[in-house]
This record gives C-alpha cells, structure tokens and sequence, in this order.
C-alpha cells in the first residue's frame, strides 16, 4: 500500500509548528524583561527629575490621563528602540507587552504594601526602593525559578496536619 504524499507534508508542518512553540516561551521572556527595564528607566528617569510625586501616582494608578499618556509614549519610545526591531513588527510588539507589563506593574503596586508607603512619603529613596522591589517582583512573576519548574502561588498552602506526640515509655 502506498503512502499519500500528504504525511510527509504534515509531518514537517508538526515540526515547524512545534519548534515555533517552543520558541516563543524564551522570547516572549526577553521582550518582557526588556520591556520591565523600559519602563523602569523612564520611571528612574522622572524620580530623577523630581516627579517622585508623579511617579507614585502613576504606580497607584491615581495619576492624570495626560500625565499617564506622556509616560506611556516615553515607555513606548524606550521599548522601541532597546527591541531592535524595525516597522510595524516592533510597533506591534510593543503595543501587546507594554500595556501588559504597566498592568502587571500597577497590580502589584496596588497589592502590595508598596501603594500605601508610595501615599504616605513619596520620597526620591523611598520612590526609588519601590521601583527596585516592583522590578524583583515582577522579574519573578514571569520567571519564579528558572530551570526548576517552580510556580508562584497566589494563596497561601493549606497546612499539613501534625501529628500528636507519641507517648513515651517510663
């Protein structure tokens, strides 16, 4: 019986869609990690300038619209041109990773202590410290353990029963 030549043809397709899959996992970390280094840069950029205030705004997300397009297009511009790619390919990378990093930044603001420290004293060091800690943090959202498969929990484990003592022989 002889083959149809139609399995070759979807066999190399498998492939080729299969190697495509296993790319994207990599690559999809370095444009998210260099798109966390953007957006850390434009924020640094602005503690620097004297915006602490601004900057706690926008990391709380009490900030004006203006204010947070501004910001946003300086991110964008930033991301753009660490990227190295060209046309419409990296107008469209950015434009699905950067709205996607600010959310995941804004939300771990927001849940953690960093939103209520950045209300009560947005100073420089104390602007600067939550931008280091909001980096951390989302470094290891996207990567928690590299090569070790281990996964962040969003709650807590359940506790493991104890087991009562053994009576002890006299």
């Amino acid at each position: 019986m002889k083959t149809p030549s139609i399995f070759p043809s979807l066999l190399g397709s498998a492939r080729a869609i299969g190697l495509r899959a296993w790319q994207t996992g990599p690559l999809f970390r370095k444009a998210f990690l260099t798109a966390v280094d953007s957006v850390q840069e434009v924020l640094r950029a602005e503690v620097q300038k004297g915006n602490a205030k601004l900057v706690a705004d926008f990391l709380t997300d009490k900030a004006a619209p203006v204010v947070r397009n501004l910001l946003l297009e300086r991110m964008a511009v930033r991301l753009l041109a660490r990227l190295g790619l060209r046309g419409v390919l990296a107008s469209n990378v950015v434009g699905w990773i950067l709205p996607f990093v600010v959310e995941r930044l804004i939300k771990l603001a927001l849940k953690s202590e960093a939103a209520a420290r950045l209300q009560q004293h947005p100073t420089v060091t104390n602007v600067r410290h939550t931008l280091d800690e909001l980096k951390h943090k989302l470094r290891r959202s996207v990567a928690p353990d590299y090569g070790s498969k281990a996964e962040l929990l969003d709650h807590e484990p359940p506790e493991l029963p104890t087991s009562p003592a053994s009576p002890t022989a006299p």
